[in-house]
């Protein structure tokens, strides 16, 4: 087996505590990959950056607000397309949160923003939907941590 290079990705997965909503973004029909598709914010992680630094500046970049890292949600391998070593990405995805939801001011990535609770974006994603899973992820473990054990988690990141 020939080792090869691989791009390393970030996913965060917005979250209001005061309206208990997500972010859903949706792809502008002008991406490479995905056109249309319901995301959450997604990039790639720069050279010298690490996986929660590149998640902060991800959102900061494609909404134009800071996010708070809460916890890792879990990684993933797929291709952005083709399976060919210039598609291939290792992700990491954490579920974030914002003081507020504030207005958001989408780049030339997205075409749409909605805040949804997590039963509305359920309705919204197809069952097996990656972004389906992160909330569901998230819901339980905001469900099963104590407030100290999340705030704990926080200061990891």
């Amino acid at each position: 087996m020939t080792i090869g290079r691989f791009y390393a990705g970030v996913s965060a997965l917005v979250w209001c505590p005061s309206t208990c909503r997500y972010l859903l973004l949706r792809r502008s029909e002008d991406k490479d990959f995905g056109g249309g598709a319901w995301e959450c914010v997604t990039g790639r992680v720069d050279q010298g950056e690490g996986f929660a630094e590149a998640a902060r500046r991800e959102v900061r970049e494609e909404l134009g607000t800071e996010a708070q890292v809460d916890s890792l949600l879990g990684v993933m391998h797929f291709y952005r397309g083709e399976a060919t070593p210039g598609n291939e990405l290792v992700g990491v995805y954490f579920a974030c949160s914002v003081e507020e939801p504030g207005p958001i001011r989408l780049s030339w990535e997205h075409s749409e923003a909605r805040w949804v609770t997590a039963e509305e974006a359920y309705d919204l994603l197809p069952t097996a939907h990656w972004l389906a899973e992160s909330i569901r992820r998230a819901e339980t473990m905001r469900s099963v941590l104590s407030p100290e054990l999340q705030e704990q988690f926080r200061a990891w990141f």
